[in-house]
């Protein structure tokens, strides 16, 4: 039985002379998924992605770390390891995060309210929540 394209069936693929080979990738994305939503599912993960709040602070905490901001700022050793956890503000959504930077202890600005540290972290001393270091050891006074 003669087929219909008997003829060409064996015959070499046609070879341009004016445009380049296609290679496998770019021939393959031809045929990618095409997304008719683009940034849909980034948003999907933005709406799902979790912020925690700020959590208020009670008055013996609040004291506290105004101790420790004095013993840094009157330290005799010059430029103390502290570990600062604080509270981060989310850029997009309500509520933030809590990290916790571990650097030397640069210096602190009362008119501001910030605590700057050697490596460049500028935090506000109304987002503290702890620090810690071994300078607070030597210290003796506190809980």
């Amino acid at each position: 039985m003669a087929g219909k394209y008997d003829d060409i069936i064996n015959m070499p693929a046609p070879v341009s002379d004016y445009h380049a080979h296609m290679s496998m990738i770019n021939r393959a994305a031809q045929f990618a998924p095409f997304a008719a939503l683009t940034g849909y599912d980034d948003a999907i993960d933005e709406t799902a992605r979790q912020t925690g709040r700020k959590a208020q602070l009670e008055n013996e905490e609040t004291d506290l770390i105004n101790r420790k901001l004095n013993i840094l700022t009157a330290s005799p050793v010059p430029c103390p390891e502290i570990a600062v956890t604080y509270f981060v503000p989310d850029e997009y959504k309500d509520g933030g995060k809590y990290i916790t930077v571990q650097a030397k202890f640069r210096k602190l600005d009362e008119y501001a309210l910030m605590l700057f540290l050697d490596d460049g972290t500028a935090v506000p001393v109304d987002d503290i929540s702890d620090i810690t270091g071994e300078v607070f050891n030597v210290a003796g006074d506190l809980p």
